[in-house]
């Protein structure tokens, strides 16, 4: 049989362990994958696995692991530069087997003894947040499973329950057409994975992703805006709302059509519930083909939703051809049953969603509610589901996407992830950043979750703006609410900083297309989830544990999103977050704040509807594209005009990555790669936190230089053949020219030299800029052919800009909702003492005597801590 995706995939996997990385007895084996993961068997027949499970593909690393074994006492001793084994060679038990995690100090539980739970597990995932609120699912807390990593320095990953993938001609005496099947393992038998990497987090994530498979590559358009409600959209009526949000500037690349396209309410009750469907709703989709292809036309891409629990029944369109296939008459009405286990149903099944993407369907929702019970002793159904659509998925070299819930470990080898029908609460969106992060743990990347809410809550206009400036800075972000009148989420459903707010979150998702595809492949090819907790860096800054809510989105961003309501006296919201050492730069005004100690530092900040908090460090490059306009603005084209945002206080490299779209070229790493640099003040100032160099080498004139280099792969000519870039050094103070700081814009070009190849560009005014509220400069060259290198060059040297403290100050007591009286009081001790203001606060809350009257004095600790922040930045 020639190879298909499903033979394919068990023949890609290298199951056999290295024989030199085994011990063994007769009833177990004790294999080394490295040096701190190991495998333990026990089985009672004294046979062992080396198969593919659901869970595990690889088991040779392709070396032989040092280690040292020693037998005393009828106990085997094997100890490696991380691990220390001890085994009585009997059947597993706390007394016989126990490792000690060498290289931590930092716990007292850095022994595992067989059976142990580890009290430090970091955590991973669940299978769904449906009917959760917030972390608790019926007043219970949220069971998140445990991670491959722990601050107690160990994990334990246990397989013994996983069904095997083998190639299979057949089937219970049925010819197999897929090649490759999945069967129940030996009973009687412990196959149990230890992970001890102490504290090296982010090195025990990329072996998980050895043993299990990489997080696969995502198509381009998975990385802008989804748009999915539970409705009963007509086909006019959602042509309609596409239309509207593209005369609205807002980007989707992906509509997410939930069940109402299928017949659902029009089924016989003879049948049971419409809850399963598979044939087109004519009365909403009178023309579902040409419905498709207009959303293809205005540059979507197309899932729909499916929930295959009931079967292919009588009433269905593809009936007929699906029951032929089965044997069954067409004419009897026998309802095709739900069948993963036989290969002649998922035959059938299969080819009725190949006939029904070939009217356009892109891709599959699969929205599996119904238990986890199938014909087949522990095989999960929705993990079958998973494993069998998405390889199905990429048949005949199609880029391979389905879009499910969470089935445990190695799920992350199917995405998208659906985290369940969200309950629109202040508690739900608190929880999601944790969520998603900890989902790191276990390797899971490319979560999606319902923002803005999906069911029950409550209206709060602050709450889905906040919800949709997380969904931004999301993994993948999908909007999402029910069929109730009242919860439609179209930003023009609210009103003035609201619906900006919610506009200008989802623009910036699409601008972003360039770092998140970057970040794709990073995540594909180092094993590097977008969205990674602030400890995976910092593993001995305890500091780093004690704020769930934060993450590192990329390699440039930390992003601590508001999930709180605005306190009204200051009027903004609060984010109580931690800085690693260094310099970092808010994202959107170039506000500089330090972080000087070793154990980085804690601040509590405060933004206003317009933004939440997000910090590039010192020497980021993040590169976005420049919004198309009308019929363009969906789209995901590698882009022709770059928006680049820099930040000052060290260089910085970056390699922004591109394909030409073909799954095959892309996941074999044939990419069109554009390397960014950032030359901070003519060479690499050291240390980011260390700012005094910086400005002194800035003060003396050197040069300070952004490169784009030629585009470079396999794949280079996927770029265009020339972009336009305009790069924007956020958080620096207005230039100075000949030594002399400039107070207009007027002679800005001659301290800005931008030269393509060998070739000087002429740089007129209007292509330079210099914004004050911001802090950002601002140069635009054109028409750059991408097969030659750009230079930009600040000849008289940037300093990073003074935070403006009084300024920002005011902007805060002007929007404070408190005394006229206080305000002013707060403004005079700031322009009086500056920082040292801090210290008067306090005293300002007392009754001075004013006209023979006592007058109180309320300066809130809302308004002192926003204030507080400000003076204390930098």
């Amino acid at each position: 049989m020639t190879d298909n995706v499903f033979t394919a995939f068990v023949r890609n996997a290298q199951p056999q362990p290295n024989p030199d990385n085994i011990i063994q007895g007769d009833r177990w084996r004790i294999c080394l994958l490295t040096d701190a993961l190991a495998r333990f068997e026990w089985s009672d027949t004294g046979h062992f696995e080396d198969h593919v499970t659901q869970t595990v593909l690889n088991r040779d690393f392709g070396h032989r692991v040092e280690r040292t074994v020693t037998e005393r006492d009828g106990r085997v001793i094997i100890d490696t530069e991380n691990l220390h084994i001890d085994y009585d060679g009997k059947p597993f038990s706390k007394e016989g087997l126990c490792v000690v995690v060498k290289h931590i100090s930092s716990t007292q539980f850095n022994t595992w003894h067989y059976g142990d739970q580890s009290r430090g597990n970091l955590k991973g995932t669940a299978r769904t947040l449906d009917e959760a609120d917030g972390d608790k699912k019926f007043g219970q807390p949220l069971d998140m499973g445990d991670g491959v990593i722990s601050r107690d320095g160990w994990a334990v990953l246990d397989d013994s329950k996983s069904n095997v993938i083998v190639l299979a001609d057949s089937v219970n005496g049925k010819p197999n057409p897929f090649g490759s099947w999945v069967s129940p393992r030996d009973k009687g038998c412990i196959d149990l994975y230890f992970f001890g990497y102490a504290h090296r987090y982010i090195e025990a994530v990329q072996d998980f992703y050895k043993l299990t498979g990489p997080q696969p590559l995502l198509p381009r358009f998975a990385f802008g805006n989804w748009w999915s409600r539970y409705y009963q959209y007509t086909q006019p009526e959602y042509l309609a709302l596409m239309d509207r949000f593209k005369r609205e500037g807002i980007p989707f690349t992906t509509s997410v059509i939930d069940m109402d396209w299928h017949l659902v309410d029009s089924v016989d009750p003879k049948y049971g519930s419409g809850w399963t469907g598979y044939t087109w709703n004519h009365e909403l989709f009178p023309d579902h083909v040409k419905f498709l292809d207009e959303l293809h036309r205005k540059g979507l891409k197309t899932t729909l939703n499916v929930h295959p629990r009931d079967g292919i029944r009588a009433f269905e369109n593809a009936y007929p051809k699906a029951a032929k296939r089965m044997g069954v008459d067409p004419a009897s009405g026998e309802n095709l049953e739900f069948d993963l286990t036989n290969p002649d149903y998922m035959d059938a099944y299969f080819g009725m969603h190949h006939d029904l993407e070939a009217e356009g369907v892109d891709f599959w929702w699969l929205d599996w509610q119904q238990g986890g019970v199938t014909r087949q002793p522990g095989l999960d159904p929705l993990w079958i589901l998973n494993h069998m659509h998405y390889l199905d998925s990429g048949r005949d070299g199609r880029w391979p996407l389905t879009f499910s819930r969470y089935a445990g470990p190695g799920s992350h080898r199917y995405p998208v992830g659906f985290s369940g029908d969200t309950v629109i609460t202040w508690d739900s969106l608190a929880f999601q950043p944790q969520f998603t992060a900890t989902a790191s743990n276990i390797g899971y990347g490319w979560w999606s979750h319902d923002i803005g809410g999906h069911m029950f809550g409550y209206r709060d206009d602050e709450l889905e703006a906040r919800w949709y400036q997380l969904g931004a800075f999301s993994p993948i972000n999908r909007l999402h609410s029910s069929n109730s009148p009242f919860s439609g989420k179209e930003p023009w459903n609210y009103t003035g900083d609201v619906r900006a707010s919610m506009t200008a979150s989802l623009r910036l998702r699409h601008a972003l297309l360039p770092y998140l595809y970057s970040m794709n492949y990073r995540a594909a090819f180092e094993g590097r989830p977008i969205v990674e907790p602030m400890y995976w860096q910092s593993p001995d800054t305890w500091a780093a544990y004690d704020y769930p809510d934060e993450f590192r989105f990329g390699t440039e961003l930390v992003v601590a999103p508001i999930v709180s309501a605005a306190d009204r006296k200051v009027a903004r919201g609060r984010a109580d977050l931690w800085l690693p050492q260094g310099e970092w730069f808010d994202f959107f005004d170039g506000r500089r704040y330090e972080a000087r100690g070793d154990a980085g530092r804690a601040v509590t900040v405060w933004r206003a509807l317009d933004r939440m908090p997000v910090f590039a460090k010192a020497g980021a490059i993040v590169p976005m594209q420049r919004l198309g306009e009308g019929d363009d603005v969906n789209s995901i084209a590698n882009p022709t005009a770059m928006d680049v945002l820099l930040f000052p206080g060290a260089s910085g490299e970056f390699t922004m990555r591109e394909d030409d779209g073909v799954y095959a070229h892309a996941s074999a790493g044939r990419t069109a790669d554009t390397a960014l640099r950032w030359q901070w003040c003519d060479g690499d100032t050291g240390d980011a936190g260390d700012r005094s160099g910086a400005v002194e080498a800035s003060a003396t004139g050197d040069t300070a230089v952004f490169t784009v280099d030629p585009v470079r792969g396999d794949s280079s000519d996927a770029a265009p053949k020339s972009r336009d870039w305009t790069i924007t050094v956020r958080g620096v103070a207005r230039p100075r020219i000949s030594g002399n700081r400039l107070e207009s814009l007027e002679g800005l070009e001659n301290g800005v030299q931008a030269s393509v190849g060998s070739v000087d560009v002429t740089l007129h005014p209007a292509d330079i800029s210099y914004d004050e509220a911001t802090m950002s400069l601002t140069v635009t060259v054109r028409d750059v052919p991408t097969d030659q290198s750009l230079r930009i060059a600040f000849t008289d040297g940037l300093e990073i800009a003074d935070n403006p403290v009084e300024r920002d100050c005011y902007g805060i007591l002007l929007h404070a909702q408190i005394q006229f009286f206080a305000k002013e009081k707060a403004l005079n001790a700031i322009r009086e003492e500056g920082v040292r203001a801090i210290g008067s606060f306090a005293a300002l809350n007392k009754k001075p005597r004013f006209d023979g009257d006592f007058l109180d004095v309320d300066l809130p600790e809302s308004v002192v801590s926003a204030l507080e922040e400000v003076l204390l930045r930098s």
